[in-house]
């Protein structure tokens, strides 16, 4: 989950962002968003690859804009879980009781984050979306979080991933578990995803239950994020950016969210999460490398 920034930096004329950038910008944010590697992370460390949004209004509007084509991902989720959601809604309708039920539960596993991200939105803007640190608080998480999903992968193979609660069994101290873990989601380049997925695990789901509520939770919590972003700051990403590349951006994170998180599913069936971890790790030294030579 990203927060938008405006640095106390030297004024520098905004960049005008291209139509290949929205579109690479929309593809990385929908392949990374339900994936444990960071959608955040990759989107700040592609900005500075393209030379976009380095002080003042600029480096605003391109944190916000990373924020708000996350409105794709979270429309790949409504169409591939709309029968979950349908249920929710007609649960606070009082129709369906399964469906309160799970809507109570997305609803505790929200509240953590939304008061601590209003008690540290100042420090997290400052200091860990590439300002005060540069990037080196998310290569820092993006190594850390590999060798949690290493230890969680470890885990799930001496439990078994279908070991545990279904979603059904879900009780609401498993979801304020999983709420505070997604906390851990607001330092750049932990995920959320990874965050939601090994809380699940941990506080007692399969790993196809927690995956499914992480995608569902991340439904509510991307809802509620981007639209803050864009009551915030819609009108600074339209007066720099126009209309066309934010919809492009967003269209693109739309298909690639919903390719991605049909690949992930699929993946999970069969094969362990390591692969993600190698990858954390990987970029991590790469980027490492990368800033050593070029600098934060």
């Amino acid at each position: 989950m990203a927060h938008a920034a405006m640095e106390d930096a030297p004024s520098v004329p905004p960049r005008p962002l291209s139509f290949a950038q929205a579109v690479a910008l929309g593809a990385i944010e929908g392949l990374t968003e339900y994936l444990p590697v960071s959608s955040t992370g990759h989107l700040l460390l592609a900005q500075r690859f393209m030379g976009i949004g380095h002080a003042g209004e600029g480096k605003a509007a391109a944190d916000a804009y990373a924020i708000c084509i996350q409105f794709g991902a979270i429309l790949a989720v409504a169409g591939l879980y709309f029968p979950r959601l349908c249920a929710v809604a007609l649960g606070l309708l009082g129709r369906n009781p399964a469906g309160l039920k799970l809507g109570c539960h997305l609803a505790i596993a929200f509240a953590p984050a939304a008061v601590v991200g209003v008690l540290l939105e100042p420090a997290i803007k400052r200091y860990l979306f590439g300002g005060a640190w540069g990037l080196w608080p998310i290569v820092a998480a993006w190594f850390l979080g590999g060798l949690a999903i290493f230890g969680l992968d470890a885990y799930l193979k001496r439990r078994g991933s279908t070991a545990g609660a279904p979603m059904e069994k879900i009780r609401w101290r498993m979801a304020l578990a999983i709420g505070l873990v997604q906390c851990l989601a607001m330092w750049p380049g932990v995920s959320r995803s990874l965050a939601t997925i090994a809380g699940g695990v941990l506080a007692g789901l399969s790993l196809p239950a927690a995956v499914e509520f992480s995608f569902l939770l991340g439904f509510v919590t991307l809802s509620a994020s981007t639209l803050l972003d864009a009551v915030q700051h819609g009108e600074l990403i339209v007066r720099l950016y126009g209309w066309i590349t934010p919809i492009v951006g967003l269209l693109t994170a739309t298909v690639a969210a919903a390719l991605a998180v049909r690949w992930l599913v699929a993946y999970l069936q069969k094969r362990p999460l390591a692969l993600f971890g190698w990858y954390r790790v990987a970029l991590a030294l790469a980027v490492t490398g990368w800033l050593l030579f070029r600098g934060p």
